[in-house]
């Protein structure tokens, strides 16, 4: 006889990516959930903002590992290509430099190899080599560190099978003596080139001199998989969840902040909105920054321990890098531009210790930019460019005023484009402009500090880790999103999601058996 005892339903706190994949696969196994947004909008920062007629992708522009995606949406039955148009990217990226030719990152790994060992004798053996490392990374990531909730190294190994020789090697192909940066430099000479694979740290917001050796495996990632764009922006991420959980069942309720979450030294009970409403709840999942969670909705006297365990954990950890966002509508397209591009620094060591070690804006920063109208003309009006331009920026420091800061950097930027990125006239092409900040970051998304991408992945043995999925003092509590397991990132925050629905459904099944929509993954 089937349990149909009424119990609270769960609530999850945010409707970014991590908490849109956890109201999916939840509802997919027949929970009654309830997601409280704070905004008007879901999707986090994968928002959107038009503007005479341009659209931009406010936040991510770049979607990786669509695997991810797709076993979350196979939770209720459905198949990705039937929710979403996915267009596959190569060139990857086209780079940009203060001097020299442009360098494309492609997909082939011998025409990567052959591009690059004509610029630097050598640099495509060592491509090949970083690569053949890279794979054992992602191997290793997949086995030991995706689709379960990781909080430490501890969290990864069965004990019983720890000292077996498989695993032994395992343990020291993580290369914990090593950073990112080491690992491209021992086998990548041209500095150039080593600014392109430095820059797989872009998802994680972090000095690839500083990251785990580990992250190597983020190539790998991008070659096996590819780079995607969805019709629609990624913003068509968000809208596609959001609709699959609403087929589903769940009730979404924006403009609804979350003020604390009730709890005993024990167990979740419920949450408390901005405006004194209190929602019971079986369980919480918490899509706000990690850190915040644990430092602004938990009561740390009625559970002591918990705050306690997190912060001697966590407390040495500095926030990962905020950045400063241009959405730039051009009236002309500049059509030597790919659909993602970086314009580099003229010195990656310089840029790296203002930023890390500084904490000020870089004086010669990199520029990330987005240029979709190749791919979906869409975007902007007839023959003109929704440019989208990220330059990485400390987090939020004491004494900065970014409402002074921003016009002069906004000009520092703009001269990096016209001098590196081949666009002279640039500031003749604008007829739409809008921005953001590190501190409009924190206001809108309240993130710790304006970090774009929670806690940095600094650290040759820790920086691997984020705080984990379930909380092993509160019972019923769970993190997902970018600052939790497994880190930020458009496919790493899905993930989160899904690892922090599959461990409430394991500690809590449903009581009742799924239905509706939920049903059609049973008979699919």
């Amino acid at each position: 006889m089937l349990n149909t005892t009424k119990r609270a339903p769960i609530v999850i706190i945010g409707a970014g990516l991590g908490g849109l994949a956890a109201a999916c696969t939840l509802s997919a196994r027949g929970h009654e959930v309830i997601v409280c947004e704070a905004n008007d909008w879901t999707g986090g920062k994968a928002a959107e903002h038009n503007q005479d007629g341009f659209r931009f992708d406010m936040g991510p522009t770049i979607l990786t590992l669509p695997s991810v995606l797709r076993r979350i949406i196979a939770e209720s039955g459905l198949r990705m290509e039937d929710r979403l148009d996915l267009r596959r990217l190569d060139p990857q990226w086209r780079c940009f430099f203060d001097e020299g030719q442009s360098l494309d990152l492609v997909e082939d790994i011998a025409l990567m190899s052959e591009e690059l060992e004509k610029r630097k004798p050598g640099d495509g053996a060592g491509y090949e080599d970083l690569l053949r490392v890279s794979e054992r990374l992602h191997d290793i990531s997949r086995r030991f560190v995706f689709w379960k909730s990781v909080g430490g190294l501890r969290d990864t190994m069965n004990i019983g099978e720890t000292f077996v020789p498989k695993t032994l090697r395992d343990v020291l192909a993580l290369r914990m003596h090593s950073t990112l940066g080491q690992e491209i430099r021992k086998r990548i000479t041209n500095p150039q080139a080593v600014q392109v694979f430095d820059h797989f740290t872009q998802y994680v917001g972090s000095n690839p001199l500083q990251a785990p050796a580990v992250l190597t495996g983020i190539a790998h990632m991008q070659v096996d998989e590819g780079i995607w764009y969805p019709i629609g922006g990624t913003r068509a991420v968000p809208v596609a969840l959001r609709k699959i959980a609403k087929e589903n069942g769940v009730v979404f309720r924006s403009n609804c902040r979350i003020k604390r979450i009730l709890h005993d030294a024990k167990r979740v009970h419920g949450v408390e909105t901005q405006s004194g409403e209190t929602i019971a709840a079986s369980a919480v999942v918490s899509n706000m920054d990690s850190v915040r969670t644990m430092y602004e909705l938990i009561d740390r006297k009625a559970a002591p321990k918990a705050f306690r365990q997190f912060r001697r954990q966590w407390k040495s950890r500095e926030p990962a890098c905020s950045g400063v966002v241009l959405y730039l509508g051009l009236n002309k397209a500049y059509e030597h531009l790919a659909h993602h591009n970086f314009v580099f620094s003229r010195d990656a060591e310089e840029e790296f210790d203002a930023i890390y070690h500084q904490g000020r804006p870089a004086p010669d920063p990199t520029c990330y930019l987005a240029a979709p109208a190749r791919t979906e003309p869409q975007t902007a009006p007839e023959g003109g460019e929704a440019l989208y331009v990220l330059v990485h920026t400390p987090y939020l420091r004491p004494g900065q005023d970014w409402t002074e800061m921003f016009p002069g950097y906004r000009q520092v930027i703009l001269d990096k484009l016209k001098k590196a990125g081949g666009m002279p006239d640039i500031e003749e092409r604008i007829v739409a402009e809008h921005h953001l900040t590190p501190m409009d970051i924190h206001t809108r998304y309240s993130p710790q500090a304006g970090a774009i991408y929670g806690l940095a992945s600094h650290g040759k043995l820790s920086g691997g880790f984020k705080p984990a999925n379930r909380s092993d003092d509160i019972a019923g509590l769970y993190m997902a999103g970018g600052s939790a397991h497994p880190g930020p990132g458009m496919p790493m925050a899905l993930m989160s999601g899904w690892i922090a629905a599959d461990c409430l459904d394991t500690d809590s099944p449903a009581p009742i058996a799924p239905s509706g929509a939920a049903s059609r993954s049973a008979a699919g």
